[in-house]
């Protein structure tokens, strides 16, 4: 549908007064000014239009009062989970059907426009996805214009011809190595055909990253079996460890022939061969990534960092993610790339069993009888994350601790302490003879949630840990020795340092005193548990069951969802003209707004 153009009679300007950055979130403060016979609309929308008239984004928007707004567009997601396509943009103001002016940029900003500029390396840094700002050389006008460019790595000479791989006959071992991906890909759609009228009921819980499910999962499996609608629902499961261990064909066909039985499937992580194999759309995806709310940045939050996902990624694949409020649910949408409408609010549902008081009760006696030393005594539970770049570097310096003077006021103060080491870490804590009967390795116990119940002080770091631990409603403190590095090289989603539940110390003698001076910071757990949970009660599995399986889904939330579908599809429809002082080049200039994707192999299958 194209805009009706109402450019010429300048009934609002629009100058652009300030661009920052958070991570991928791209922000603009706008100073909106109408003509004198005429009122801001109430509906006004600002878009980011491409090179072919089309707008391919819509600004959130924030009215700060004055005519003044801020805009706000998240680059890896502009609402359809793909990045903000390739193409020189400019940012135009519309109300309903009809474009109303250009946006302009502030002087002041214009002195340091080349600042505003990102770029953002993926794909292990042989790609790179790039957002710049200039001004358009006009007379008039200081009109902004926003390049967005994703690009491979170019080669400095010209290939060479490989006449002995040319005439080389392959073996079948190694045409199958050179094309194991086609080869598994065509099997998907094979089984997909047979089996993709006969889905329906069929529900596929699977790990890519462990040989077990995860908690959540877990507790959706048992809550489907105890309401008997295991009847109704046919429960698969699929675990491997693809990121330490190589699958043959035959594993891989029997893989891809239940992703193509399932009309539900459920993930606990990321799933590589969702990056490059791309499931039917008929198949409805769920994240129940184990993370409650942690402050590590991961997924495309990180995006631009060594190890983040490319532009086309296993989370575009999702459906639905799950979140313990909807004050955190923007989190995890930016994760995962897709939508936060689509992050519901059900809780985490391994909170089931953890705020069940028989359960609890059975465990607390579980765990006097394990640790009988713990009994009588006041715990401090030391469970900080892993350092190093994954599960095979992973490890924790724990040569910052003075075992001496933990020890030592462990005993005078009834305290005994308890390490327990991310599970990636694979080394045991060594703890010397002197100091064994009041600090513990509690490594080999499965589940660290159940250790919150005899845990009187937690010390943790940047873990996820804390969502759980603070429905105890006990202090926990932050050992931070190493905040600004982490936070450059894996970053955070929030300000660490607001954020914490608990006092943030970021020296082993600061996080002594706060021990010995009982120095918690207490007051911000009750804050932080405010903010993270909408529901604290046993009713998590339910509500993904009932929202997802049973489609019962409130009807606000699903309100919202196709309220949004219905905005991204109604954009595709608009249609900005070109202004008429523009020069009659530019009349002719094709879109350039293809997919972000510079290399054949992130193209979606």
């Amino acid at each position: 549908m194209l805009m009706e153009n109402l450019l010429d009679e300048k009934l609002i300007s629009a100058k652009i007064t300030k661009i920052y950055w958070e991570r991928i979130n791209l922000y603009m403060v706008v100073q909106v000014t109408a003509s004198e016979n005429y009122s801001i609309p109430e509906d006004l929308q600002f878009y980011a239009v491409a090179k072919n008239n089309a707008p391919k984004a819509v600004f959130e928007k924030k009215e700060l009062g004055g005519g003044e707004y801020l805009l706000q567009l998240n680059v890896t997601n502009t609402g359809n989970k793909r990045v903000l396509p390739n193409s020189t943009y400019k940012i135009m103001l519309g109300s309903g059907t009809s474009q109303l002016c250009r946006a302009v940029a502030d002087p002041e900003i214009v002195k340091s426009i080349d600042d505003y500029s990102r770029t953002f390396p993926y794909s292990n840094r042989t790609c790179v996805y790039t957002v710049t700002f200039f001004i358009e050389e006009n007379d008039d006008e200081l009109d902004i214009a926003m390049i967005v460019i994703a690009a491979k790595e170019t080669r400095s000479g010209f290939p060479r011809l490989k006449i002995k791989k040319l005439l080389k006959i392959k073996a079948p071992k190694k045409y199958i190595k050179d094309n194991r991906r086609d080869i598994i890909i065509l099997f998907y759609k094979i089984f997909r055909r047979i089996y993709g009228k006969k889905c329906k009921g069929n529900l596929l819980f699977m790990s890519e990253q462990n040989a077990t499910l995860n908690s959540n999962q877990l507790a959706v499996i048992n809550r489907i079996k105890q309401r008997g609608l295991d009847k109704e629902f046919n429960i698969m499961v699929s675990t491997r460890t693809t990121i330490i261990k190589k699958y043959r064909l035959k594993n891989w066909i029997a893989f891809v022939r239940k992703l193509a039985m399932a009309e539900y499937i459920f993930l606990d992580d990321h799933v590589p061969a969702f990056d490059w194999l791309k499931l039917n759309n008929d198949t409805t995806i769920v994240q129940l990534w184990h993370a409650g709310a942690g402050f590590k940045s991961s997924g495309y939050s990180r995006w631009g960092h060594l190890g983040c996902p490319a532009p086309v990624s296993c989370h575009r694949q999702y459906d639905y993610g799950i979140a313990g409020s909807r004050n955190i649910a923007h989190f995890f949408s930016e994760v995962f790339g897709i939508n936060t409408d689509r992050i519901l609010p059900t809780g985490m549902p391994r909170m089931d069993e953890y705020l069940n008081e028989s359960y609890r009760g059975a465990k607390v006696k579980e765990l006097y009888e394990k640790y009988p030393q713990c009994k009588g005594k006041k715990v401090m539970l030391f469970a900080p994350t892993y350092r190093g770049k994954n599960r095979k570097s992973a490890y924790y310096p724990l040569e910052l601790l003075d075992y001496e003077r933990l020890y030592d006021y462990c005993r005078k103060n009834g305290w005994v302490f308890l390490f327990k080491l991310h599970p990636w870490v694979a080394d045991p804590v060594e703890i010397s003879e002197q100091y064994n009967d009041l600090m513990f390795d509690v490594g080999d116990y499965p589940n660290i949630n159940d250790l919150f119940y005899i845990t009187d002080l937690l010390i943790t770091d940047y873990s996820s840990n804390i969502f759980e631990y603070s429905l105890m409603k006990r202090p926990m403190l932050f050992f931070a020795f190493d905040k600004i590095q982490y936070s450059f090289s894996r970053g955070f989603h929030r300000d660490y340092d607001e954020s914490a539940p608990g006092k943030v110390c970021e020296t082993f003698d600061e996080l002594m005193a706060a021990i010995e001076n009982e120095d918690y910071e207490f007051e911000k757990v009750q804050v932080y548990i405010d903010n993270q949970f909408d529901y604290i009660d046993t009713g998590a599995s339910d509500r993904v069951i009932d929202w997802i399986l049973l489609d019962k889904m409130p009807q606000e939330l699903r309100s919202a969802i196709d309220s949004h579908d219905e905005a991204v599809q109604s954009l595709k429809k608009l249609s900005f003209k070109i202004p008429k002082n523009k020069p009659e080049d530019e009349l002719n200039q094709g879109d350039e707004s293809q997919s972000a994707q510079p290399a054949q192999e992130n193209k979606e299958q």
